[in-house]
């Protein structure tokens, strides 16, 4: 059992090593073929994701409220409540995970800003992907969807560009973002359906 333990753990230790390398790699890469000529635009970006994701939700709402559809209002406060329960699992686990930013440990990373708040997971990706998933699952089509993810992919890589969050960073927050929104449109989905029984 000890021999099994032991196999565990090493086989652990280094694919977290593997994991992290890569991750810096990619950064480190992305870091080195930066012009500083587009950091203004995605700062700019980076600024503009909170008060977006907060718009939707209440665009959502808002237009329910004026066609006087009680779906769509609905679909406007599971939109609010997903990105809500995003953004609180990104904040508990940015305190529990405690994740220094990328420029804090690799003196060789210039960031475009300074943030000082812990690394992981990206805040910016979860309420840009939480936001754009709500849109997509209340439009459902091709024309608001792949503008609404390019907008959040360009968020998340706005993070990576400006120096202040590694790639798993932001991949774990457009899961977490993305996760809850869905989560959010289900139980309301799962809701009307238990009213009309």
């Amino acid at each position: 059992m000890k021999q099994l333990f032991s196999i565990i753990l090493t086989c652990l230790i280094s694919f977290n090593l593997a994991a992290q390398n890569i991750d810096i790699n990619i950064l480190k890469d992305i870091q080195s073929n930066r012009t500083q000529n587009s950091d203004h635009t995605f700062e700019n970006f980076s600024k503009a994701t909170y008060p977006i994701s907060a718009a939707i939700p209440i665009g959502i709402l808002g237009v329910g409220l004026i066609k006087k559809d009680k779906d769509l209002q609905r679909q406007g406060l599971a939109a609010g409540a997903g990105l809500v329960v995003s953004l609180g699992t990104s904040y508990i686990l940015k305190k529990v995970v405690d994740r220094p930013r990328p420029f804090q440990e690799y003196p060789y990373i210039h960031p475009a800003i300074v943030e000082t708040d812990p690394s992981f997971p990206s805040g910016h990706a979860t309420a840009a992907f939480a936001a754009a998933t709500s849109l997509s699952l209340t439009a459902r089509k091709w024309y608001v969807t792949v503008p609404a993810y390019l907008w959040a992919g360009t968020v998340a890589y706005s993070r990576l560009h400006l120096g202040v969050h590694y790639p798993s960073d932001v991949l774990a927050g457009a899961l977490i973002g993305a996760g809850s929104a869905w989560a959010s449109y289900k139980v309301n989905r799962w809701l009307q359906k238990k009213k009309q029984h």
